[in-house]
């Protein structure tokens, strides 16, 4: 018991150092991060299949707080044809929903501000996953803001089938090691500013191409 208290400890004070460096990014910086994403993301699933890993459903999500800006990458994506998808909370404890969504399309705003799609919209399991983050270390192994929604969603679908999990985040983001219990849902791909950082174990964020 003390060994979690002391993990949930360690994350509650990398969250409140990374919100704080996060912060400070001034906003030009703020705009080319989010183009250059947008670039590197549709390149990295360009690659995938281009090794026979075809995606066709895509979920991102909506920025909040001082989140890198996700529009561009998900008009990038949509112009790029592919199908598109918002995650909707289904209360504590619970795994998320994907419902279809397209750049234009009406939107209801939720809890803390989020918006999602109308609830007319269809459901659909994404073949990759933009995730968010506030750190990300090396291997992978994100830390999130504490409620478990993703990490939750994560495990159930690699059960199901095959998803391939990127983290979008700033370069500022990145850390030596995240503090991880066993439930933490470590990331396939990384995709900053700087580029695309593979989520493995022992490999220093090498780029998809193997360079």
């Amino acid at each position: 018991m003390s060994h979690h208290k002391d993990i949930h400890a360690a994350k509650q004070a990398l969250r409140a150092a990374i919100k704080t460096r996060r912060a400070a990014i001034p906003a030009a910086s703020r705009l080319a991060a989010a183009q250059a994403i947008a670039a590197e993301t549709v390149a990295l699933l360009h690659i995938q299949k281009l090794a026979g890993r075809e995606a066709q459903v895509v979920s991102g999500f909506q920025s909040i707080g001082d989140e890198v800006d996700t529009g561009p990458v998900l008009k990038r994506l949509h112009a790029a044809k592919y199908t598109l998808c918002l995650p909707v909370m289904q209360g504590k404890n619970q795994p998320l929903l994907f419902r279809q969504w397209a750049p234009g399309d009406a939107m209801i705003t939720k809890v803390w501000g989020i918006q999602e799609p109308e609830a007319d919209q269809p459901s659909l399991i994404p073949d990759v996953m933009l995730v968010p983050l506030l750190a990300v270390d090396p291997t992978g192994m994100r830390l999130g803001y504490g409620g478990g929604f993703y990490d939750r969603t994560i495990q159930i679908f690699r059960q199901l089938r095959g998803v391939m999990t990127v983290g979008v985040a700033f370069d500022e983001q990145r850390v030596d090691a995240v503090p991880h219990l066993a439930y933490d849902m470590a990331l396939d791909w990384i995709v900053t500013p700087s580029g695309v950082h593979r989520g493995q174990p022992n490999n220093s964020w090498n780029r998809p191409d193997g360079t």
